[in-house]
Formats: structure tokens, C-alpha cells, sequence
């Protein structure tokens, strides 16, 4: 099999978001969420191209515009969403020899939980307005979202149960079934799987990118708590001892890095957001790492430094995201390098 889903460490093309509007959850609390967007895109506009989705063509260009941008490395696209959690209903790209393929999964809203319409019909939109070129796209029929998936782009995909095996994504398939047809769609032939890992607040149901993430190399980076008082404690202890029972392809123990704990964060009416440093993008040349104005942002960014060596590691102030329970890999999905040339 020549297919195979590249590692997020890999050569890349842009990187796509869809911009907060007045229609998502976003509305009461557009001031405070669009200034991270635009660093964002700032951010990410330095090293590669970014394509952006906004119902407003004219509006975003002014937007971009008046924050000095360049334009040459930002592309727009007037589609409507239902919000912006761009890595669970974007493409998902295969490489097949080497040449890209875009997979268009459903997308129900992390199992019926949010109205999803306008997004599960968005990486079709984006292919029919031509923003990936040439490059083929494949709808199927499997709900999956991007950030339940990690993969080291030599098959090894890793996972987690809660999500994976829930009863309002893909019920009709048991575990075998689903390692079969994603093993087929993503050139994948072993399969990690975390039972284990939370965070209250999340809406996703342990997705593994706020949880731990494949890195060069044979590591893993990983969320950690040492405060036994904490909610999170056991759940994340017996994580961590999953980790380490893992082994690479080889045979071998993969090279386990964790991440500081950030201080709890909660919602105007008490409720703990999920505040965490796994939640990282990888681009061209950088690693971009959400922050919490937290007394741990920098002992994350010394943490992910040490996954990739080489790259400029950044923070991007990511407090506003987690209000609507996401970060800056869930408002992110890298397009890899051939899509959009």
C-alpha cells in the first residue's frame, strides 16, 4: 500500500481556519476571540500560506488588510460555517505514492452534540471553489474527526477510545472494523489506543490532540498532572503508564515528554475550561503552542522545544479559545505540501 497520512512535522502547503462570525458561539465574545485569530494568521502567514473561510469575502479582505498583512500569502474563501473548529470538519490529506488526496469524513458535531450542517459540507465547498488545485478529493462514509487522530506518517496511528468507540459517531462498526476501513483510508497498519485521559469541559470526548501527541522521533508529548487533588490525577496517571507501555515499531519504548499542567481555568459560571499545551499546531520551520497567561506557559514552551529541535517554538496567547472549549490545534488544520500548488 502507497498511501500513507504524513506526520504534522512534515512539508506543508498553508494552513486552513475559519474565521469567529456573529452566527457561531462566538458572537457574545467576538472582540476577545478575533485579535487570536489574527495572530494566528499573522503567525502562521510568516512561514506558509494560510486559506481562510469567512461568509464575508469584502469584510475579512478589510479585516486583513488593516492589520497590515500580506495578501500574497492569504487566500479567502465566502463560505458559510457553522463554526470554526476547523481540524475536526477540514480535509484530511493522504499522500498516495506522492501525490495528495483529500478525504472528506463526516462530521455530526462530536456525536449530535452541536448543529454541524454548514461544516460537514465544508472541505466539499473549499474543493468545488478550487482551493485545492487539482488534488482529488474522496467523501466517505465515516465520521472522524482530525483531532482524534495523530499519526507519526509511518502508520502508526494513535487514538483514543472514548472518541473513536463512541455510540453517536459510528456505531454500526466495532473496533476491528474501524481499524480495517481507517487502515485502508489512511494507509495505517497499527493502531495505538489510549482508554484512558480527560479534560473537563472538552466537548470531543478525549480527543487525542488535548492529550498527547506523536512528535519525531519516536516521542510522545503528553498533558501530566501531579496535583492529586486535581479531577484529572488518576485518569491522567494511568495515561501516562498506557504511554509507557506502548512500543514503537521496532519494538522499543517510545520517548515520553511531559507537559507542565496549566492553572485551572473556569467559565463565568464555574465550570473548568480545558486549558491545555498538547494543543499545539506544527507548521514550516516553527511549532506554534498555546498559552494561558498561566505561570506554566513558558516551562510548556521549554517542553515542546525539546520534541523539535530546530524550530522556532512560539507562543500565541490561546485564553480566549478555551471559553468556547478548544484551543489552537482545534481552530487549525495543516494542508500538506502539493494541495495547493
Amino acid at each position: 500500500m502507497n498511501r500513507r497520512l504524513p506526520a504534522e512535522w512534515e512539508e506543508q502547503d498553508g494552513v486552513l481556519l475559519a474565521w469567529p462570525h456573529e452566527e457561531t458561539d462566538w458572537r457574545s465574545c467576538l472582540d476577545e476571540v478575533e485579535p487570536v485569530f489574527l495572530n494566528i494568521v499573522e503567525t502562521v502567514s510568516r512561514f506558509e500560506r494560510v486559506v481562510l473561510v469567512a461568509p464575508d469575502r469584502e469584510a475579512m479582505e478589510a479585516k486583513i488588510n488593516g492589520n497590515g498583512f500580506d495578501l500574497d500569502r492569504i487566500e479567502i474563501f465566502e463560505i458559510d460555517s457553522n463554526d470554526t473548529w476547523a481540524r475536526d470538519f477540514g480535509p484530511i490529506t493522504v499522500l498516495d505514492g506522492d501525490r495528495p488526496r483529500i478525504l472528506d469524513f463526516g462530521f455530526n458535531g462530536w456525536g449530535l452534540k452541536f448543529p454541524a450542517d454548514l461544516d460537514n459540507l465544508l472541505t466539499r465547498r473549499l474543493h468545488k471553489s478550487g482551493a485545492f488545485a487539482k488534488t482529488p478529493l474522496e467523501t466517505l462514509g465515516m465520521i472522524l474527526e482530525g483531532g482524534s487522530i495523530e499519526s507519526d506518517g509511518r502508520g502508526t496511528i494513535l487514538t483514543t477510545a472514548e472518541c473513536l468507540l463512541g455510540p453517536n459517531r459510528n456505531p454500526h462498526l466495532t473496533r476491528s472494523e474501524i481499524e480495517a476501513l481507517l487502515g485502508g483510508y489512511l494507509g495505517a497498519d497499527r493502531f495505538l489506543w489510549l482508554h484512558n485521559g480527560f479534560l473537563e469541559g472538552d466537548d470531543t470526548d478525549s480527543h487525542v490532540d488535548t492529550l498527547a501527541r506523536l512528535c519525531p522521533d519516536d516521542t510522545i508529548l503528553h498533558v501530566s498532572c501531579d496535583t492529586e487533588k486535581d479531577a484529572h490525577y488518576a485518569s491522567l496517571r494511568a495515561m501516562e503508564e498506557e504511554l509507557r507501555n506502548f512500543r514503537t515499531r521496532a519494538g522499543r519504548e517510545y520517548r515520553l515528554l511531559p507537559l507542565p499542567w496549566p492553572s485551572p481555568r473556569h467559565d463565568g459560571s464555574g465550570n473548568r475550561l480545558p486549558a491545555t499545551y498538547a494543543n499545539y499546531l506544527v507548521i514550516n520551520g516553527a511549532v506554534l503552542v498555546p498559552t494561558y497567561r498561566d505561570r506554566n506557559d513558558a516551562a510548556a514552551l521549554t517542553v515542546v522545544r525539546e520534541a523539535f529541535p530546530g524550530r522556532e517554538v512560539i507562543g500565541i496567547d490561546c485564553l480566549p479559545l478555551i471559553q468556547q472549549h478548544g484551543s489552537l490545534h482545534c481552530v487549525t488544520m495543516q494542508i500538506p505540501k502539493g494541495v495547493l500548488a
